[in-house]
Protein backbone atom coordinates (compact mmCIF):
# COMPACT_ATOMS: atom_id res chain seq x y z
CA UNK A 1 0.00 0.00 0.00
CA UNK A 2 2.92 2.53 0.87
CA UNK A 3 4.48 1.85 -2.62
CA UNK A 4 0.87 2.59 -4.18
CA UNK A 5 0.42 5.47 -2.52
CA UNK A 6 4.41 7.36 -3.26
CA UNK A 7 3.54 6.27 -7.37
CA UNK A 8 0.46 7.73 -6.53
CA UNK A 9 2.39 11.04 -5.21
CA UNK A 10 5.25 10.55 -8.05
CA UNK A 11 2.80 11.04 -10.96
CA UNK A 12 1.13 13.45 -9.44
CA UNK A 13 3.85 15.85 -8.85
CA UNK A 14 5.72 14.77 -12.29
CA UNK A 15 2.81 14.87 -14.31
CA UNK A 16 1.63 18.54 -12.87
CA UNK A 17 5.22 19.96 -12.95
CA UNK A 18 5.21 18.24 -16.56
CA UNK A 19 2.23 19.67 -17.74
CA UNK A 20 2.98 22.95 -16.42
CA UNK A 21 6.05 23.42 -18.15
CA UNK A 22 4.79 22.32 -21.54
CA UNK A 23 1.78 24.49 -21.13
CA UNK A 24 3.81 27.93 -20.07
CA UNK A 25 6.48 27.34 -22.31
CA UNK A 26 3.66 26.91 -24.99
CA UNK A 27 1.93 29.87 -23.40
CA UNK A 28 5.08 32.23 -24.17
CA UNK A 29 5.19 31.63 -27.69
CA UNK A 30 1.81 33.94 -27.82
CA UNK A 31 3.58 36.61 -25.59
CA UNK A 32 6.19 38.08 -23.42
CA UNK A 33 6.69 35.95 -20.29
CA UNK A 34 6.30 38.33 -17.88
CA UNK A 35 2.86 39.59 -18.99
CA UNK A 36 1.61 36.33 -19.48
CA UNK A 37 2.52 35.01 -15.61
CA UNK A 38 0.91 38.09 -14.81
CA UNK A 39 -2.49 37.87 -16.56
CA UNK A 40 -2.05 33.99 -14.94
CA UNK A 41 -1.66 36.01 -10.88
CA UNK A 42 -5.48 38.39 -12.16
CA UNK A 43 -7.10 35.82 -11.95
CA UNK A 44 -6.16 35.66 -8.05
CA UNK A 45 -5.59 39.32 -7.56
CA UNK A 46 -7.61 41.28 -10.67
CA UNK A 47 -6.16 43.83 -12.97
CA UNK A 48 -3.65 44.98 -9.94
CA UNK A 49 -1.47 42.05 -11.13
CA UNK A 50 -0.95 43.17 -14.68
CA UNK A 51 1.42 45.98 -13.02
CA UNK A 52 2.76 43.87 -10.44
CA UNK A 53 5.93 43.13 -11.78
CA UNK A 54 8.20 40.00 -11.04
CA UNK A 55 6.13 39.24 -7.83
CA UNK A 56 3.11 39.11 -9.75
CA UNK A 57 4.46 37.07 -12.60
CA UNK A 58 6.03 34.85 -9.18
CA UNK A 59 2.50 34.19 -8.10
CA UNK A 60 1.46 33.57 -11.62
CA UNK A 61 3.81 30.90 -11.81
CA UNK A 62 2.77 28.99 -8.68
CA UNK A 63 -0.53 29.75 -10.01
CA UNK A 64 -0.28 28.15 -12.85
CA UNK A 65 1.87 24.95 -11.68
CA UNK A 66 -0.62 24.59 -8.91
CA UNK A 67 -3.06 24.30 -10.86
CA UNK A 68 -1.76 21.71 -13.42
CA UNK A 69 -0.77 19.67 -10.36
CA UNK A 70 -3.94 19.38 -9.46
CA UNK A 71 -5.16 18.74 -13.01
CA UNK A 72 -2.90 15.73 -12.52
CA UNK A 73 -3.97 14.76 -9.15
CA UNK A 74 -7.81 14.31 -10.67
CA UNK A 75 -6.25 12.41 -13.06
CA UNK A 76 -4.58 10.11 -11.20
CA UNK A 77 -7.54 9.53 -8.82
CA UNK A 78 -9.54 8.71 -12.02
CA UNK A 79 -6.79 6.43 -12.92
CA UNK A 80 -6.75 4.43 -9.88
CA UNK A 81 -10.98 4.34 -9.69
CA UNK A 82 -10.49 3.09 -13.83
CA UNK A 83 -7.28 1.60 -15.18
CA UNK A 84 -8.21 1.47 -18.45
CA UNK A 85 -7.52 5.10 -18.63
CA UNK A 86 -3.76 4.33 -18.70
CA UNK A 87 -4.58 1.63 -21.33
CA UNK A 88 -4.17 4.78 -24.07
CA UNK A 89 -2.71 7.61 -22.45
CA UNK A 90 -2.91 9.48 -25.61
CA UNK A 91 -6.39 8.89 -26.27
CA UNK A 92 -7.56 9.74 -22.35
CA UNK A 93 -5.25 12.42 -22.45
CA UNK A 94 -6.77 14.42 -25.56
CA UNK A 95 -10.38 13.42 -23.71
CA UNK A 96 -9.15 14.69 -20.81
CA UNK A 97 -7.55 17.76 -22.33
CA UNK A 98 -10.91 18.80 -23.84
CA UNK A 99 -12.86 18.09 -20.81
CA UNK A 100 -9.74 20.54 -18.98
CA UNK A 101 -9.89 23.43 -21.51
CA UNK A 102 -14.21 23.34 -20.67
CA UNK A 103 -14.03 23.38 -17.36
CA UNK A 104 -11.16 26.40 -17.34
CA UNK A 105 -12.69 28.41 -20.49
CA UNK A 106 -16.27 27.99 -19.47
CA UNK A 107 -16.05 27.90 -15.64
CA UNK A 108 -13.18 28.60 -13.79
CA UNK A 109 -11.66 31.77 -15.17
CA UNK A 110 -14.82 33.69 -15.46
CA UNK A 111 -15.61 33.16 -12.17
CA UNK A 112 -11.94 34.46 -11.64
CA UNK A 113 -10.99 37.79 -11.10
CA UNK A 114 -9.29 37.87 -14.60
CA UNK A 115 -10.20 41.65 -16.08
CA UNK A 116 -12.02 41.34 -19.20
CA UNK A 117 -11.78 37.64 -19.94
CA UNK A 118 -12.88 36.42 -23.40
CA UNK A 119 -13.88 33.12 -24.53
CA UNK A 120 -12.58 31.30 -27.64
CA UNK A 121 -13.75 32.64 -30.26
CA UNK A 122 -15.78 30.39 -32.52
CA UNK A 123 -15.76 26.48 -33.55
CA UNK A 124 -12.36 26.20 -34.12
CA UNK A 125 -10.79 28.50 -31.82
CA UNK A 126 -12.12 26.11 -29.36
CA UNK A 127 -10.79 23.19 -31.04
CA UNK A 128 -7.58 24.99 -30.92
CA UNK A 129 -7.90 25.48 -27.48
CA UNK A 130 -9.44 21.80 -26.21
CA UNK A 131 -6.34 20.09 -28.49
CA UNK A 132 -3.38 22.67 -26.57
CA UNK A 133 -5.07 21.43 -23.37
CA UNK A 134 -4.65 17.73 -24.64
CA UNK A 135 -1.54 17.92 -26.13
CA UNK A 136 0.41 20.23 -23.58
CA UNK A 137 -1.30 19.43 -20.26
CA UNK A 138 -3.54 16.21 -20.21
CA UNK A 139 -1.40 13.98 -22.55
CA UNK A 140 2.19 14.26 -20.50
CA UNK A 141 -0.52 13.64 -17.37
CA UNK A 142 -1.42 10.88 -18.94
CA UNK A 143 1.74 9.34 -19.92
CA UNK A 144 3.26 10.14 -16.54
CA UNK A 145 0.53 8.63 -14.93
CA UNK A 146 0.75 5.34 -16.80
CA UNK A 147 4.78 5.53 -16.20
CA UNK A 148 4.11 5.37 -12.38
CA UNK A 149 0.60 3.25 -12.03
CA UNK A 150 0.71 1.56 -15.17
CA UNK A 151 1.66 -1.72 -14.77
CA UNK A 152 0.13 -2.25 -11.36
CA UNK A 153 -3.65 -1.04 -12.20
CA UNK A 154 -3.02 -3.13 -15.68
CA UNK A 155 -2.58 -5.77 -13.56
CA UNK A 156 -6.18 -5.29 -11.33
CA UNK A 157 -7.93 -4.38 -14.45
CA UNK A 158 -6.74 -7.84 -16.08
CA UNK A 159 -7.54 -9.60 -12.97
CA UNK A 160 -11.32 -7.73 -12.67
CA UNK A 161 -11.72 -8.29 -16.23
CA UNK A 162 -11.16 -12.15 -15.86
CA UNK A 163 -13.36 -12.06 -12.90
CA UNK A 164 -16.06 -10.31 -14.50
CA UNK A 165 -15.99 -12.74 -17.52
CA UNK A 166 -15.93 -15.54 -15.27
CA UNK A 167 -19.22 -14.76 -13.11
CA UNK A 168 -20.98 -14.15 -16.84
CA UNK A 169 -20.20 -17.41 -17.75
Amino acid sequence: MKADLRNSFQAILWGGMAAGTVDIVAAFRGGAPLGVLQFIASGLFGKGALEGGLPAAAAGLAVHFGLTTIMAALFVLAARRWPQLLRSPWLSGLIYGALLFAAMNYLIVPHSAVPSWKHPNGFWGNINGAMGHGFFVAVPIACIARHFLGEKLSAQWRAYAASAAQSSS
